[in-house]
């Protein structure tokens, strides 16, 4: 059993919650039982050490027999430990270190995708794991990050994708630019999504074909520049008194409403 915090094992797990470790390591870190489940269930093949206290290996057993069947040992922690690695304060006895498996841009437009989010700049790590999280849900066929759009492995958006991370394609560290034209040549139309835009409601017949939605800045949206790049812009409908949606809840209505005009379609 791991008893020391500060351990060089310890620290070396600790120090993932830090991008530059991620980027010399190529690791991250999981945290809790839901995100161990779903790496072993859907991606065992990432996952390098699960770390575990006594009592939360007895209460999750299915994340001890799947670790069992993936050929992966559980080591035990003390409390101390385990609070020591992780990057929340309660980390629900489970923290575990996997490999970063990112997708390329080429692999992912070669696959005749129908369904992809592009995101530039989204810099909130808790919109970019709902997003995630969102784009899995609708089916959608990858997600792709351009710019400076925050860290995937980033523990906060680990953290908000609950899961979803393994199961949707995520490509990173891709030139917008290059992402469109790839778009393109998919015989994707790349879609905006910005308050300046057309009306939603009166261009939802094209999203039954190949859609890629493009998403900006929390802040600023997205620049000049990158709407020129899209095919057409579209704003969502305000109907009260908001002044506007969070990125993540408008992300998730532009992807829904497009699965929703895919599946009519066929």
């Amino acid at each position: 059993m791991l008893e020391n915090p500060r351990s060089p094992r310890v620290r070396a797990v600790a120090k993932l919650t830090k991008r530059s470790a991620r980027q010399e390591t190529g690791l991250f870190l999981l945290e809790g039982p839901q995100a161990a489940r779903e790496a072993l269930a859907y991606r065992p093949d990432t996952l390098v050490e699960i770390f575990a206290t006594p009592t939360a290996l007895e209460k999750h057993t299915d994340v001890r027999d799947a670790a069992k069947d993936a050929g992966l040992e559980v080591v035990y922690t003390t409390e101390a430990v385990l609070d020591a690695m992780a990057d929340t304060v309660t980390p629900q006895g489970i923290v575990a270190v996997a490999r970063q498996s990112p997708t390329s841009l080429r692999d992912v437009f070669a696959a005749s995708p129908r369904l992809v989010a592009i995101c530039e700049e989204v810099r909130d790590p808790g919109n970019l794991g709902t997003i995630i999280r969102a784009a899995d849900a609708a089916g959608a066929d990858a997600v792709v990050l351009t710019g400076r759009t925050v860290d995937p492995y980033n523990p906060k958006v680990v953290r908000a994708t609950t899961g979803s991370l393994f199961h949707v394609p995520v490509a990173v560290g891709v030139d917008l630019a290059t992402a469109v034209a790839k778009a393109h040549e998919a015989g994707v139309r790349v879609i905006a999504a910005d308050v300046g835009g057309g009306d939603f409601l009166g261009s939802r017949d094209v999203l039954a074909e190949p859609t890629a939605w493009l998403f900006g800045n929390e802040a600023r949206g997205l620049e000049e520049d990158a709407l020129a790049l899209a095919d057409l812009s579209l704003r969502l409908p305000i109907y009260g008194a908001a002044e506007s949606l969070n990125l993540a809840t408008a992300a998730s209505v532009c992807l829904y409403e497009t699965a929703f005009a895919q599946r009519a379609a066929r």
